[in-house]
């Protein structure tokens, strides 16, 4: 369905009921109202008088859609001068005194833009799912901006992005070109944010945003998150709720320099402007080129953190995750039991414990490859993906055949965008690295990243992983690194330097994408040292993320707690290691809250650790549908209580699960009060009973009897945890 709406009247979408409905209403001064509606929310865009495109309406839609075209007339500015705060792409260079969302030198030097209404239309993809275009001009040049606004109707999410075109005599300069430029009315806003390092990925910070701008960037080049995500909240009135409040979600799906840019204007408004960081790049446009930025999506929930983050990671699952409703391989790692020690005999024995444990597959870390330069430690052979002869004499082609002997799968690692200086790749090809002529090498992990801008160099890359499935065509999973940041950066192959941080990021997704369309089902991990490179662009390429190196269960209880608001259990990967002091249980009942995966020597476990593992993988077996799958409900938080509490529900509210955890050992703490679990069905009645128990423990808690689910979510449940119960893992199901 393709209409164009430019004259007065009302239009709905038919037998959709759903996600975009737009009609355009006259008044005294003529205005085309352009209401994008979801399931609860509504974005309300104008295009008044003169032609200006604005934002009149964010938030929980109304009943009345008529009354939209009310809206405007409830705030009244102070001053004239305020017509372009809340346009939907602010332009800048004429009437604009704000931050704007593109800046541009045209062909003859004027930097001056405006951007005037020409139409839209809308498509319906299917039936929860709409595309709303919106073109806008400038009346003096040659010069034209689209606005796409992609709405998912069940999940109240919104992906926006733009394209940028023109038709001048010569390049136009785009100094800047947000995807989004988002405008907010409420008394007061609060920003969450998160920061980090490796190892200390997704630390949340939480403050009032006060009048002139905050912006969250990276300059990175890759691994962009590592020290500020790309991901936040706005909570309006007051600090959203785990339950209650007014919350937007955002997140920009990019997986280089990012930057978005908060600001609380004069009048009191927000204003969001996200895209790629325009930092060393301005780009030149040639005529009859199109510019498309990333998508920003968002989404916004009256009722909470919690409802906004199902929203997000049901429409994960469906529509951006690779296989987002398919299954995962649980996983034998030998970097912790090896490191870049190992040869073909011990990886054969580790082989056999892959079975020994139950999981799915073996997969072999770093340290396989390198002759002249063998990888011995993180400072050779980078880019020479060739079988380390002293190491494994008959090839990878050998494991995977052991795998397959002894009744198991095999995977492998590499970090294909990335190249040492002690390497034959670097002897070769010099031209192909990213570093500055005549400028001293500066190394990120002893590293430099190959110029992912040259199609020489995609080619290689996509070589490197093709080359490996051609030799090894049942191999079974791929774990992808990208470990270093940019420095000095430079490509021998761009003449314009200033394309080169976008141009590096567009080249990697022609690999992914030419990867994709060759061996479209191959589960692979987006590990990046940790959450270095955690987005939906990228998660459109991979079945599962890395979240941190750091694996001690403790800290894991924390990232992974943050992590869920962003993103759905199936795409995290959390694997049990002698990182924290912690027993094996808490390790991996920590480990089971997403994609379970092992990096243990499995030799060295006592007998009764060993049994509790294969028993805790069959559980897991069991009831990872749910954790997948299923709603997630945070239900005390670790970091206002001693107690972290997370529960995972079916759709039919028949069945679930619940990981307790003891976060705070001190003075004998422990769970003193029930924990109210969320998500059920009041009426049901439900059975609750406790699994992963340790061989040889018996569990306080009476599986035999019945509750409903109205006292289940009203008074609540003990889990019994205590300083010698620290991990308490609860599996409840309905009784007729």
């Amino acid at each position: 369905m393709n209409r164009s709406h430019q004259t007065k009247g009302y239009f709905r979408l038919g037998a959709l009921a759903m996600a975009i409905s737009l009609f355009a209403m006259a008044n005294s001064k003529a205005q085309t109202i352009i209401p994008i509606e979801t399931a609860h929310n509504a974005l309300v865009l104008q295009a008044d008088a003169k032609k200006d495109v604005n934002t009149i309406f964010f938030g929980k839609k109304l009943s009345n859609r008529q009354e939209y075209a009310q809206v405007n007339d409830q705030y009244k500015q102070t001053e004239d001068y305020t017509g372009q705060l809340n346009s939907a792409y602010t332009p800048s260079g004429t009437r604009n005194l704000v931050e704007p969302a593109i800046s541009v030198t045209h062909a003859d030097g004027n930097n001056s833009l405006d951007l005037k209404y020409e139409d839209h239309t809308v498509t319906a993809i299917n039936d929860n799912v709409s595309l709303l275009k919106i073109r806008l001009k400038d009346p003096v040049y040659n010069f034209e901006v689209t606005l796409f606004y992609k709405s998912f109707y069940k999940q109240d999410v919104i992906e926006q992005w733009t394209e940028i075109k023109h038709s001048e005599k010569g390049n136009v300069v785009l100094h800047k070109y947000a995807s989004a430029n988002l405008h907010l009315k409420s008394p007061h806003f609060w920003l969450n944010q998160y920061h980090g390092d490796w190892a200390k990925e997704m630390q949340p910070e939480q403050s009032e945003i006060t009048h002139g701008i905050k912006t969250l960037d990276s300059k990175l080049g890759t691994r962009a998150n590592l020290f500020q995500s790309s991901v936040f909240m706005i909570s309006m009135d007051k600090p959203a709720e785990e339950h209650a409040g007014n919350v937007l979600y955002g997140a920009l799906e990019w997986s280089g320099n990012f930057k978005i840019d908060l600001e609380l204007d004069y009048q009191n408004n927000l204003r969001i402007i996200a895209g790629m960081n325009n930092y060393a790049s301005p780009y030149s446009l040639k005529p009859g080129e199109v510019f498309a930025t990333p998508a920003f999506l968002y989404t916004f929930s009256n009722q909470g953190k919690g409802d906004a983050s199902r929203k997000l990671q049901n429409w994960a699952r469906n529509y951006k995750i690779l296989d987002g409703k398919g299954s995962r391989l649980t996983l034998l790692n030998n970097w912790e039991a090896t490191y870049f020690d190992f040869n073909e005999q011990k990886l054969a024995e580790l082989l056999k414990d892959t079975k020994k444990l139950g999981v799915d597959f073996f997969l072999l870390d770093d340290g396989w490859f390198g002759n002249k330069y063998p990888r011995n430690d993180d400072h050779a052979a980078l880019g020479d993906w060739q079988e380390n002869k002293k190491k494994l004499p008959n090839g990878i082609a050998s494991l995977v055949k052991e795998a397959d002997n002894v009744g198991t799968r095999f995977g492998i690692w590499i970090e294909p965008e990335m190249v040492s200086p002690k390497s034959e790749l670097y002897e070769k090809h010099p031209d192909w690295v990213v570093k500055q002529p005549n400028r001293p090498e500066y190394y990120f992990r002893n590293q430099l990243e190959l110029d992912l801008s040259n199609p020489k160099v995609q080619d290689f890359v996509f070589g490197v992983v093709d080359g490996l499935f051609t030799k090894n065509p049942k191999l079974a999973y791929i774990k992808w690194d990208c470990n270093a940041v940019i420095y000095n950066a430079y490509s021998a192959h761009l003449k314009n330097q200033s394309h080169f941080y976008i141009d590096y990021v567009k080249g990697l997704y022609s690999v992914l994408q030419r990867i994709r369309a060759k061996y479209p089902t191959v589960p692979m991990m987006l590990c990046s040292g940790g959450g270095g490179r955690v987005d939906y662009a990228a998660l459109q390429y991979f079945t599962e993320f890395w979240p941190s190196d750091n694996t001690d269960p403790l800290e894991r209880i924390f990232m992974q707690w943050e992590y869920s608001y962003f993103y759905p259990a199936i795409s995290s990967s959390n694997h049990v290691t002698d990182w924290g002091k912690q027993s094996i249980k808490f390790r991996t009942d920590v480990a089971m809250m997403g994609k379970l995966g092992f990096d243990i020597v499995v030799s060295k476990l006592p007998e009764k650790e060993l049994q509790f593992c294969q028993e805790a993988i069959k559980n897991y077996n069991d009831v990872k549908g749910i954790i997948w799958q299923g709603e997630q409900y945070r239900l005390a938080d670790p970091c206002s209580g001693s107690v972290a509490s997370m529960l995972y529900v079916n759709d039919q509210r028949t069945e679930g699960v619940i990981f307790n955890y003891l976060v705070n050992y001190r003075y004998g703490e422990g769970s003193k009060y029930p924990v109210k679990l969320n998500g059920l069905d009041a009426a049901k009645k439900y059975q609750i009973r406790e699994i992963n128990l340790f061989p040889g423990t018996k569990s306080p808690i009476d599986g035999n009897k019945t509750y409903t689910g109205d006292f289940l979510m009203t008074v609540g449940f003990n889990p019994v945890l205590n300083t010698n119960r620290t991990s308490v893992v609860l599996k409840f199901e309905e009784v007729k």
